[in-house]
């Protein structure tokens, strides 16, 4: 129970990252798909920390098990900010990547100022509530077209600055060492001695009551394993 971590995601991307990163600890990850569905919190914060923190805390309280949640988002000087919090769906609620590199691209065709940056706040919340966070960020620009074909989401149109190509055009050692998720997973790792005890700790002091299935007799994850 102590040294299981649900990541609070279903996107197989995500989670082969978190698993390659944190590959030395002796923390068992699982992920969503691990307990069958169940429902989805509403991702209406302000903030990428705002955001990280109701997905982590939603699962916790739901599965009765620690949950590490991430949001994170591109960042364009030029846009004000935008896509930001609303990365993931900025072409639409069905948007697929292409979708959405392809609307980022229009907007900044005539754009001189072609800076961003990429944020990611990580949240490890207990059932009861309390949670632990981490942040991470990378710079670089947006190119003017697609390059690449590895990674994600707007890793084809993210020039990053350290590497010097697209995070498409990296492979995935190389884009973890420097990017916003890897910084943020990275702080993490380094200190996952500390996160244990406290863990530890939280849950023993919580004991939280298992879910009250009534509230969720649609879904099947209920049969799952419970703690």
């Amino acid at each position: 129970m102590f040294n299981i971590i649900v990541l609070a995601t279903g996107n197989k991307n995500k989670v082969r990252e978190f698993r390659e990163l944190l590959r030395d600890s002796d923390i068992e990850i699982k992920c969503l798909d691990d307990y069958g569905p169940m429902p989805e919190p509403v991702e209406d914060g302000a903030t990428f920390d705002d955001n990280a923190y109701k997905k982590a805390h939603h699962y916790a309280r739901v599965l009765g098990l620690p949950c590490l949640a991430d949001d994170s988002g591109l960042v364009v000087d030029a846009l004000d900010g935008r896509p930001g919090v609303h990365s993931a769906r900025y072409a639409g609620e069905d948007a697929s990547d292409w979708d959405n590199c392809e609307k980022l691209l229009a907007e900044m065709k005539d754009k001189s100022d072609r800076s961003a940056h990429f944020e990611c706040v990580l949240s490890l919340a207990t059932p009861g509530g309390p949670a632990l966070t981490w942040e991470g960020r990378c710079d670089g620009e947006i190119t003017t077209e697609r390059r690449g074909e590895s990674g994600f989401g707007y890793d084809p149109v993210f020039l990053s600055k350290d590497l010097g190509r697209t995070f498409a055009e990296a492979d995935m050692e190389e884009k973890n060492r420097v990017s916003h998720r890897g910084r943020a997973l990275a702080e993490f790792a380094a200190e996952i001695d500390k996160i244990k005890i406290w863990l530890r700790q939280r849950m023993m002091e919580q004991k939280p009551p298992k879910p009250d299935h009534k509230e969720f007799e649609h879904n099947d994850w209920s049969q799952e394993k419970m703690v």
